[in-house]
């Protein structure tokens, strides 16, 4: 896979992200934390989790290294802008490490060691993991926007390469 193709991926993940926080902004902070039938318990879990699956994987891939503790378990979060600030800071961080590859560094061996075992992945197979990653959680978190009355709308592909050449 060309870096291009990943960079490009990566800028459908975020402008779906901004979809999704803007709708959670309409909402109230109980209802950012209202229980929900999700694996992450509600909205904030949710967005929480997405935020955490990028950092981990931006240092699990630019630096060789496993994440000592969760986002979650680290930081606060108190607010919906609080956790869109810092994920704008891992946006700024997950971009400038894009920028720095080139073509052929996709192809790089990724090493990690887990409870259940040791694993390797190709680099791009990571990036890639964490766009989809994020379109499963993000698709949980428009259910439970539209739940709300609030949906972000549809959050396709399609969608995003339409926007991004100005078609409507």
């Amino acid at each position: 896979m060309r870096l291009s193709d990943v960079q490009l991926l990566f800028d459908y993940n975020y402008w779906t992200n901004e979809l999704i926080v803007a709708k959670a902004a309409q909402l109230s902070p109980q209802q950012l934390s209202q229980p929900a039938d999700f694996p992450w318990g509600s909205l904030r879990g949710t967005l929480i989790h997405l935020l955490d699956a990028e950092y981990f994987w931006r240092n699990l891939c630019q630096h060789g290294r496993l994440n000592e503790h969760d986002l979650s378990e680290t930081e606060p979060f108190p607010t919906l802008d609080s956790i869109v600030a810092y994920w704008k800071n891992e946006e700024r961080e997950m971009r400038a490490y894009l920028a720095s590859l080139r073509d052929e560094d996709m192809e790089t061996i990724v090493r990690y060691e887990i409870p259940e075992g040791r694993r390797e992945r190709l680099l791009w197979h990571c990036l890639v993991h964490v766009v989809n990653h994020g379109t499963q959680h993000r698709s949980e978190a428009a259910s439970m926007l539209t739940g709300f009355g609030h949906s972000p709308g549809d959050i396709d592909m399609t969608l995003f390469l339409n926007w991004r050449a100005g078609i409507k």
